[in-house]
């Protein structure tokens, strides 16, 4: 079952890995791994809301998803996206920033790096956005309860994750903005660059989830006229349509999957940045990463325990949020790219943890309930 499930996974491991040696040594080994290992750890909760939809999917459209969503999410999120971001922020065209990474990496990394700030902003804003809709939303299970409580109930007020957000981007603009990280170790104020990105950033997600919106609004719509046309050819004696009452609610899924896909790859291709500019890395790194995510997919639909480990979402967030701080800091401050890629480590691991002990709590307990916020303040342990 787990190599059937992982074996391509596996095989795309081995062969990226053995790709990054060839290309940068050992040392661009090291970063593809830390690349994939943070993919993994940030899309955690993308393969548990991916899985929660495609089970209600039909065969044939899982097959879509796990092949043309995997061409989509790989080569389009993973290896057009960062060529984009790179090319938008240094003003360069397309082909010339592929061009500049392959035959001249050192001005192609001192154009990456004066466009580093503008990268931050629009990042850290974008990641700090997730973190925030999710830490203000009040859950019926909470991790962090003496964190998590407060603020849900902070979050009852509209517009409050915006109002946050922007005042972190004030703040970094007229601090660590003013004397942004420019190659050749000098400093340029960028508050206005920093500024513009960070709108730019908080826009996007904005749009994003609008998008996924309205996809999930018409899936539940497409939901609702399958079941009363079921009923209704039920009571007349007629034999429902399945293929395309399937089809047609499947396809919308398929549509809200994309979009909703599309927004977790930002958080992986961004937090990409504060580890290397090297778009083969990075398309290496992030591609093996999605590769396990839509396994882990396709896993947790087959076994069907999406409810075991129920603190991973949590942790997964707060690796973001983290991540999103330190993409603002990296502003001015370089950070050692071992410290960006290990704080998602340890915050899923800490969370995954914390789940087990929930759960073994959960058995001598008797094995009573499970989803109960009481259970979870028991045994999270914190």
């Amino acid at each position: 079952m787990l190599l059937k499930t992982f074996g391509w996974s596996f095989a795309v491991t081995a062969l990226g890995l053995v790709a990054a040696v060839f290309y940068g040594g050992w040392q661009a080994f090291g970063i593809v791994a830390i690349l994939s290992v943070l993919e993994i750890s940030l899309s955690f909760d993308n393969a548990v809301i991916n899985a929660g939809i495609l089970k209600k999917m039909n065969a044939f459209w899982q097959k879509i998803f796990l092949t043309v969503g995997v061409l989509i999410a790989v080569f389009g999120m993973r290896l057009v996206f960062p060529v984009v971001i790179v090319a938008i922020s240094a003003q360069l065209g397309p082909i010339e920033a592929i061009d500049l990474s392959f035959n001249d990496a050192d001005r192609y990394k001192e154009l990456v790096t004066d466009a580093h700030p503008s990268i931050a902003a629009f990042g850290g804003m974008f990641l700090l956005m997730i973190f925030l809709d999710f830490i203000f939303e009040d859950r019926d299970i909470q991790w962090l309860r003496w964190i998590e409580r407060p603020l849900a109930k902070l979050g009852k007020v509209d517009m409050l994750s915006v109002c946050v957000a922007l005042i972190v981007l004030l703040v970094a603009a007229m601090t660590v903005a003013t004397q942004a990280h420019q190659h050749g170790g000098g400093h340029a104020d960028k508050a206005s660059t920093v500024m513009l990105s960070g709108i730019a950033g908080l826009i996007t997600y904005l749009v994003v989830g609008g998008l996924s919106g309205y996809f999930e609004n018409k899936l539940e719509e497409e939901e609702e006229r399958e079941q009363e046309a079921e009923e209704e050819a039920k009571k007349a004696g007629k034999p429902v349509s399945g293929v395309l009452l399937a089809g047609k609610a499947a396809f919308f899924m398929f549509l809200y999957l994309e979009v909703l896909d599309a927004s977790f790859s930002f958080d992986g291709v961004i937090g990409a940045f504060a580890i290397t500019n090297e778009i083969v890395l990075m398309a290496l790194g992030l591609g093996i990463g999605a590769m396990y995510v839509r396994s882990l997919t396709v896993y947790l639909v087959r076994q069907g325990t999406l409810d075991d480990y129920v603190y991973l979402e949590h942790g997964a967030h707060y690796a973001i949020g983290a991540l999103a701080g330190i993409l603002l800091v990296t502003i001015q401050y370089e950070i050692n790219e071992l410290i960006t890629g290990s704080v998602g480590v340890i915050l899923i691991g800490w969370s995954f943890w914390s789940s087990v002990r929930r759960n073994k709590a959960i058995e001598a307990a008797g094995g009573e309930g499970g989803g109960s916020d009481s259970k979870a303040e028991v045994s999270s342990g914190v």
